[in-house]
This record gives C-alpha cells, structure tokens and sequence, in this order.
C-alpha cells in the first residue's frame, strides 16, 4: 500500500488542471445591484403568480400593483383633501379616507401642509387688504364728522 502512495506522488501528471495553465489575475466579480422598485414589484407578482391558488374558503390579499403616477391640479387637489376632511368627520380613520380618495397618505399630508401654506398667505393677504381698507373708511369717517361738528358749531354761533 505505501508503495502504491509514493509511486502515484513521485509520477508527474500527464495533464495539467485548467486551473495550473491560466495566469494568476484576479477577475473582479460584478457586485449584486440593488433592484429598483418595478424590479422588486414584477419579482413580487411572478412569486404570487406562482404560489400555489389558495382555496376559496381563504381569502388572499391581492399584492398591490403601482398604478401610474397622476399629477392632479390645484382644484382636484381641494377637491380631495375637502372630500377627505368630510370623511374623517364623520369619523373615519385617515388612512382609510385616503385610500377611498385614491391617493397615498404622504400624499395627503404634503397635500395639506401645501394648502396650509397657501391658506396663510391669502389669509394674509386678505387681512392686509381688510386693514387697508378699514383705514380708509377711519379718515372718511373722520373727515364727516368734523364736517358735522363744523355746521353744528355755526349753527350754534360758537365759531
């Protein structure tokens, strides 16, 4: 036996492995990339297409499939957010109000928070022109009554 094991060490190998015969480069391996979310998504719905069907006395939720982004204008904006405020006085949840609405909750509160500033400024835009105008009627006001107190005055004989 030890004869065997020195004769199969001593003999040279006929062939070379393949790894021998290529030179020592090291090849860079290309990293993992991440995956972007529609990659994610079709990953997601060709794994739930492939599950197995479950029973109907089950029930499965659907996976939620990105719909296509949607710029709504101003006026569909308050028309949301009013439709949305609605419904949570009467007492539903937020979450559930928007979904009904159609659009994501981050999407709400940007939406409002925008509103809000707008409100602000034309609030405040109104109160300057209220004040505005309110000092103008002051001086007319004024301007009569001393008016008034001038004929009352020569009426009276006191001027």
């Amino acid at each position: 036996m030890a004869d065997l094991k020195e004769s199969e060490a001593n003999q040279a190998p006929a062939e070379v492995p393949v790894k021998e015969q290529t030179p020592d480069i090291k090849e860079k391996a290309p990293k993992p990339r991440k995956r972007t979310g529609q990659q994610a998504g079709a990953l997601r719905t060709r794994a739930a297409k492939s599950a197995p069907q479950a029973s109907s006395s089950k029930a499965v939720a659907s996976p939620t499939v990105p719909t296509a982004r949607r710029i709504y204008s101003e006026k569909e904006r308050a028309q949301k957010l009013g439709e949305i405020e609605k419904q949570i006085g009467r007492g539903e949840s937020i979450k559930a109000a928007v979904q009904k609405a159609g659009i994501s909750e981050q999407t709400y509160y940007q939406w409002k928070k925008a509103a809000g500033q707008t409100t602000q400024s034309d609030e405040l835009k109104d109160l300057v022109k209220l004040e505005e105008e309110n000092a103008r009627l002051k001086k007319l006001l004024a301007n009569r009554l001393r008016n008034e107190n001038a004929e009352l005055r020569k009426k009276l004989g006191l001027a």
